[in-house]
């Protein structure tokens, strides 16, 4: 692969340091390490201090919106790796990406090897404009970068068999069928998709006419625009300071939720504690797959209020019924941190009591337990569905959600 003579004095030493927090992060494989070894990300990333394009933890962002939103990144390099790591690419393998970049690319590209073809599709030409600039900088000239929506993927550069690897790298709120259509046999497709609300990179393979989920890892991205492109319903329950959104097609009436937060808190503790460095993301998963009503409530960090006392001021699980809702909350006790739940409404009371029963049921038995998608045609009738697996309804497809 090209080798790069001229990049800034530092860049070497950095881009080394980022690698050997990744290999003690347990993300890398050795071929991955080669490839980011090889690749000059700050190439991807002009104008941005080198200490933050190599910086392991946090994406860089290459295009904002006019609220200031970001539209277009540099993915963090963690994420990346282990993405790469789910996708199991190889030498000689045929990939598609979805949403462009041009690091992403070029990290696929040294994967895959003189053999093997690498194409990237953004929907923004002014995406793509930059990605192929900065592959032909970086001596990857020979990656495909097509303009176009990601949802119908690149068929004119699909092998005859399908792509043997598709990485979606942008928020997806359903598995597209155009994809799906595309995918090999023995292919793996790596999406991040959104379920109510919380996201996870998913590595799906074929099994039974169907795709399964190989792993699932908690991630967060730019959401997807095009075909695809799915907003949440937000509903402010107390100015602009807390809201609560909603994240699938058939959610309760969020009007009637008016008045709701003034009504008398009802709390109740689970028993159910946790380190305060544990992740609790198989806990979020339990309940935005099994929960109706399913929500996520969000208070203004800048916000002055104990109107609500939520787990997580940026998203906290709660769950609406009718004019009552309720969500999961924390105490500190010593070392450990216990969960509990705090309704307001006329049906508070069994909305805390459901949830209380959920959490402590994840604490007796799925805690750790490994969670698993699968994906399913939209057409597919509930009879053809796994009895007893929770089902939840995409625009395109049917997920079911089973643990091991």
């Amino acid at each position: 692969m090209p080798q790069h003579e001229t990049e800034e004095p530092n860049a070497a030493e950095l881009r080394d340091k980022m690698v050997l927090n990744l290999r003690e992060q347990g993300v890398l494989t050795n071929e991955i390490e080669n490839a980011m070894r090889a690749v000059p990300r700050e190439v991807f990333a002009p104008g941005i201090p080198l200490a933050e394009v190599y910086d392991p933890v946090d994406a860089v962002v290459t295009k904002r919106d006019e609220h200031g939103m970001a539209t277009s990144s540099v993915s963090a390099p963690w994420l990346q790796a282990v993405m790469l790591k789910q996708a199991r690419i190889g030498s000689g393998m045929r990939v598609l990406e979805i949403g462009s970049g041009g690091y992403n690319a070029a990290l696929m590209k040294e994967l895959v090897g003189p053999d093997g073809e690498v194409t990237t599709v953004d929907i923004d030409p002014f995406v793509t404009t930059r990605a192929r600039r900065f592959l032909t900088q970086g001596g990857y000239g020979n990656v495909n970068v097509v303009t176009g929506d990601g949802a119908l993927g690149a068929r004119q550069h699909m092998p005859e068999q399908g792509w043997d690897a598709i990485v979606i790298t942008a928020g997806a709120w359903d598995v597209s069928p155009g994809l799906v259509s595309q995918l090999a046999p023995e292919g793996r497709l790596v999406v991040p998709l959104r379920i109510n609300g919380f996201t996870r990179s998913i590595a799906l393979k074929w099994e039974d006419g169907h795709l399964v989920s190989e792993s699932l890892e908690e991630c967060g991205f730019v959401p997807m625009t095009g075909l695809d492109q799915h907003d949440k319903r937000l509903f402010l329950l107390h100015g602009e300071e807390i809201g609560l959104s909603f994240d699938e097609h058939d959610v309760p009436d969020p009007a009637r939720l008016t008045g709701a937060l003034e009504s008398e808190r009802t709390v109740e503790w689970t028993g159910v504690t946790i380190a305060p460095t544990d992740s609790f993301g198989t806990l979020q998963m339990q309940l935005a797959a099994t929960q109706p009503g399913f929500a996520i409530l969000s208070v203004d960090e800048q916000a002055d209020t104990t109107m609500v006392l939520p787990l997580n001021r940026r998203a906290t699980p709660a769950v609406v019924r009718d004019r009552s809702f309720a969500y999961l909350t924390k105490r500190r006790a010593g070392d450990i941190v216990e969960f509990g739940v705090i309704g307001h409404g006329p049906d508070a009371k069994d909305l805390v009591g459901n949830l209380v029963t959920t959490v402590t049921e994840w604490d007796s038995t799925y805690q750790h337990r490994t969670l698993h998608v699968r994906v399913f045609a939209k057409e597919t009738p509930d009879e053809q569905l796994p009895p007893g697996e929770p089902v939840l309804d995409k625009r395109h497809s049917r997920l079911t959600f089973f643990w091991t």
